[in-house]
């Protein structure tokens, strides 16, 4: 038990040594680093940029040499997220045109050095921040206040590394992924709006299709429940407020052996990289909270042989192809909860960085919803 104990004593230490640091300090100065902009370890990738900067973009490193990868294949998944799209996401109107800075040679060649790509800001409108109440008012529910009092200073146009254009370049380095898992094991990605507030939707998660998905402005590829959504979004936006939702992430032909135990779960991986996406406030994998319900008979997948392949499979895919942290060689099927915007044209109570309360109405042009470009 002597282990036990000093270890005890050590975490108690450290405790310790952690509440000292987070004390204010009296006539000091204190250093906060800026880190948290890296995911991954052997496919690493960390964001830079701000909204109303001069660009952001992403260094990713680690990418296997002498793979072929053009702009335009990059270019396609920034045009389904970029702004502007339909009368559900904000008009800021950019192009978000990408420019691979290193790591491809001039016929689209990887070279296995760090890949840095950029998409410049052409549209930002920091008067809407900088010339109102915005300047010195917190959003209510935004990273205002917390980034303030964390780091003593913000950036007020545009809400700084806390705007969605952050994910600029998430989806760039995604494309990268894409295509390397597209290689390895024809992997599909796929992603699609499942919910809206209280209005879901009936869609196979073993047979929808990109074109499905993009079939309409929500991307939800149950045509009768995205109507019912749309109508929704579009009654929200009129009132000058926001909505949110759920977004179902399906990932298909993936082997069995995927992750590890413990800490490094498959699912424990997925859950950061989703739940570090702005405004995600919810995470399931596979039946999730509705698990709950159900008896351990009801919600256990069953096992059989294929008989065409004879691999082990299960009979239902209640586990999100996910089982001891372990991918099982079903579909992973992943649901990531959004919240409404918090950016809204109605008046609302806060308070400025001085401490006084005042009423703030939200300026700029803000997502009623963001699950169509999540």
């Amino acid at each position: 038990n002597t282990f036990t104990i000093s270890s005890i004593l050590a975490s108690m230490n450290l405790k310790t040594a952690f509440l000292l640091l987070a004390l204010p300090a009296t006539n000091a100065f204190t250093l906060t680093m800026g880190t948290g902009n890296s995911f991954g370890r052997v496919f690493r990738i960390s964001t830079w940029g701000e909204s109303h900067g001069g660009g952001v973009g992403v260094t990713l490193d680690g990418c296997p040499p002498r793979l072929q990868i053009t702009r335009d294949e990059i270019q396609v998944d920034l045009d389904r997220r970029r702004p502007g799209q339909s009368r559900i996401t904000t008009p800021r109107n950019e192009a978000d045109a990408v420019e691979i800075l290193s790591g491809l040679t001039p016929d689209d060649i990887t070279t296995g050095t760090p890949i840095a790509m950029l998409v410049r800001n052409k549209d930002q409108r920091s008067s809407d921040y900088l010339d109102n109440d915005m300047n010195v008012a917190y959003r209510p529910s935004h990273a205002d206040a917390t980034y303030d009092a964390k780091y003593g200073v913000r950036a007020i146009a545009g809400g700084g590394r806390s705007s969605a254009r952050e994910t600029i370049g998430r989806v760039a380095a995604g494309a990268v992924a894409r295509k390397i898992l597209k290689m390895y094991n024809n992997i599909e990605v796929l992603a699609y709006v499942s919910k809206v507030q209280d209005i879901g939707c009936d869609v196979n998660d073993d047979t929808f299709t990109m074109e499905d998905v993009d079939a309409n402005i929500v991307r939800c590829p149950d045509e009768k429940a995205a109507e019912e959504m749309l109508a929704r979004i579009d009654e929200i936006r009129k009132a000058g407020n926001s909505i949110g939702g759920v977004v179902t992430c399906v990932v298909r032909n993936v082997p069995a052996g995927l992750g590890s135990p413990v800490f490094d779960k498959l699912e424990a991986d997925l859950a950061k990289a989703c739940m570090s996406i702005p405004a995600a406030k919810g995470f399931e994998s596979g039946d999730g909270f509705e698990g709950t319900l159900l008896s351990g008979k009801d919600h256990n997948d069953e096992f059989y042989i294929d008989p065409v392949t004879g691999a082990t499979r299960t009979k239902t895919n209640r586990s999100g192809g996910i089982q001891g942290g372990i991918s099982n060689g079903e579909n992973i099927v992943v649901h990531v909860a959004f919240k409404p915007t918090s950016t809204i044209g109605q008046v609302q109570a806060t308070v400025t960085r001085d401490g006084q309360e005042v009423e703030l109405r939200g300026k700029g042009r803000h997502d009623p919803c963001v699950l169509p470009r999540a």
